[in-house]
């Protein structure tokens, strides 16, 4: 049944990818420019947890996410931030994380701030109806907190981080919280499926899976290949309970698809991203414990994503520099607003029909509390500042996985020229 499903999705992906270019209008109007709009955010999924990488040895099985990634373009170059709420914030907002003040897992968005969903409705006169479903975790603690007043028309799903259980958790819908025992993942696209088949106009749905983030669980047996798994307990190897929980959103991923219909499915623009790196206790090499996720290292804020459906010509790997922001004016632009720059977002959708330069430095940041740091690149270099005045400096082209500071050694002219320019960039974009 799974590589039925593979063959069915990479078909109709396929098709998808030879009509409607939505780089050749932006009018409001016309329905061939305005396509279904499939947002999947994977939740702490690194390069080395993904298929089409090099890095990494164990690997998911990933029918689903992979006939996304190989019917469309796979971008090595994405900067997400180190933890999952910056880098929701970001997207929903276009803007950095010191702007808004979420530059940390469980900041909270100021509601004042205009989202994706309500710039996008305001500029095309309320032509999309918008969802997001599954996690939310940009209001702190709170449990009752409804998304719809930042302009989004339905919400539901898990407003904190972390699950307590896959099993057990709180589902929040129009701001009440009810106990639901239902596999999260499941329910979560289940409720997707019952809103898309509700709606009878053009959609953008936001689906935030809280897979494969801890806790460490068993899904489904029908849903994962890891094998007849014991409840985890402490002290067991927490790889396969990862990997099972990846394929189990993999086939959630098909389960959906599956149920929209053909024309529905080919009208559909899907993005699938991770939010930051891979989990401490599963990173694999070239990354480590330090490097990983809640690190502005590469293993901490360079993650998957694939692109693939309605509108995009292109397929393979693009290597743009692309940030997590970015997706708040490549998605208007999608969905019919002529603006390609907002805030600090830069829509790449011209890539989705021919290659071009989007970028030429990108940026990320933290700020847990105690380390307050801040990364740039032109992808060739890479300069870490941190507010305390010390400063890391990498060649990533000669250095992908960051071993050696050049800090440590004396620069060479055209070091000490890239880092002079890096420096001027980065004073420019925290201005």
């Amino acid at each position: 049944m799974k590589y039925k499903l593979l063959l069915l999705i990479t078909i109709l992906l396929a098709a998808c990818t030879e009509s409607n270019d939505l780089s050749t209008t932006d009018d409001v109007n016309p329905s061939s420019s305005s396509p279904n709009i499939l947002l999947i955010i994977a939740d702490d999924l690194g390069k080395d947890a993904a298929n089409g990488f090099s890095e990494g040895s164990i690997k998911p099985s990933t029918p689903n996410i992979d006939a996304i990634r190989n019917t469309g373009l796979s971008f090595t170059n994405f900067w997400s931030y180190p933890t999952c709420s910056p880098t929701r914030a970001s997207i929903l907002t276009g803007k950095y994380g010191y702007r808004t003040g979420v530059k940390w897992a469980s900041d909270e968005i100021n509601i004042s701030e205009k989202s994706l969903q309500q710039y996008i409705n305001e500029e095309t006169n309320d032509k999309y109806a918008t969802a997001i479903v599954g996690k939310w975790h940009l209001s702190g603690n709170s449990s009752t907190f409804n998304p719809e007043v930042m302009g989004i028309d339905y919400y539901a799903g898990l407003i904190r981080g972390e699950a307590q259980s896959y099993y057990n958790w709180l589902l929040t819908e129009d701001g009440a919280g009810t106990i639901e025992t239902e596999y999260a993942t499941t329910k979560f696209t289940d409720i997707a499926t019952q809103w898309i088949d509700q709606q009878e106009k053009p959609w953008f749905l936001w689906l935030a899976y809280n897979a494969p983030h801890t806790p460490f669980h068993v899904p489904p047996s029908e849903m994962h290949s890891q094998g007849n798994l014991a409840p985890f307990s402490s002290g067991m190897d927490e790889t396969p309970y990862y990997m099972a929980a990846i394929e189990a959103m993999d086939y959630q991923i098909g389960q959906l698809l599956e149920n929209m219909t053909e024309a529905e499915r080919n009208n559909t623009i899907i993005i699938f991203i991770g939010d930051n790196g891979t989990p401490n206790e599963v990173v694999q090499s070239p990354f480590n414990f330090s490097t990983a996720k809640g690190s502005l290292h590469q293993g901490g804020i360079n993650v998957p994503m694939f692109i693939s459906g309605n509108g995009v010509m292109r397929s393979g790997i693009d290597e743009n520099l692309i940030t997590s922001s970015d997706l708040f004016s490549t998605i208007a632009q999608v969905a019919g607003v002529s603006s390609s720059e907002i805030n600090d977002s830069k829509s790449f959708k011209n890539l989705l029909s021919q290659s071009e330069t989007i970028r030429n430095f990108q940026y990320s940041e933290k700020d847990d509390g105690t380390n307050s740091i801040w990364v740039i690149s032109d992808g060739n270099y890479k300069l870490f500042k941190n507010a305390n005045g010390n400063e890391e400096f990498y060649h990533l082209s000669n250095d992908p996985y960051e071993q050696v500071n050049l800090l440590n050694g004396t620069l060479s002219p055209t070091e000490n020229s890239a880092k002079a320019t890096l420096e001027s960039q980065l004073s420019i974009i925290r201005n």
